[in-house]
């Protein structure tokens, strides 16, 4: 039976609720949805542009991933949360551009959009993932 650990990391922001950064059992990865909050200040970045917090929720994913003993490159799924229909192109775009660079095998990972509410006002995007550990190299 695989063991529950607790995944933590300065990289990204420290859950302001009752969960994890991130949980690895076994090979599996799951990463907290996380928003563009800067991890040294706590504070929500880029209001009004959803690319920029886009790219920032991106990075602090992949901090978790990354804290994890995986590589973003493992990363099997992405669910995106986004307050706006009409920002999908945008998200869209710095999204394609990030895990195209952080994925080199050429392998992007799956993804879902949905269109919600999110829990802080000036939270355009929210991102969450699934990793499975490489076990070659």
């Amino acid at each position: 039976m695989a063991t529950k650990t607790r995944i933590q990391t300065d990289g990204a922001p420290a859950p302001a609720h009752t969960f994890s950064q991130g949980v690895r059992s076994g090979p599996f990865v799951q990463v907290s949805g996380q928003g563009p909050v800067d991890p040294a200040t706590g504070e929500y970045l880029y209001g009004g542009d959803v690319a920029a917090q886009t790219t920032r929720t991106l990075e602090n994913v992949r901090a978790i991933v990354e804290a994890s003993g995986a590589r973003f490159d493992d990363v099997v799924m992405l669910r995106v949360y986004l307050t706006k229909r009409e920002d999908f192109a945008a998200m869209n775009d710095a999204y394609g551009e990030f895990v195209s660079a952080y994925s080199p095998s050429g392998v992007l990972p799956s993804r879902t959009t949905v269109f919600t509410g999110l829990p802080r006002e000036e939270m355009l995007v929210e991102i969450d993932g699934l990793a499975i550990v490489s076990t070659d190299g």
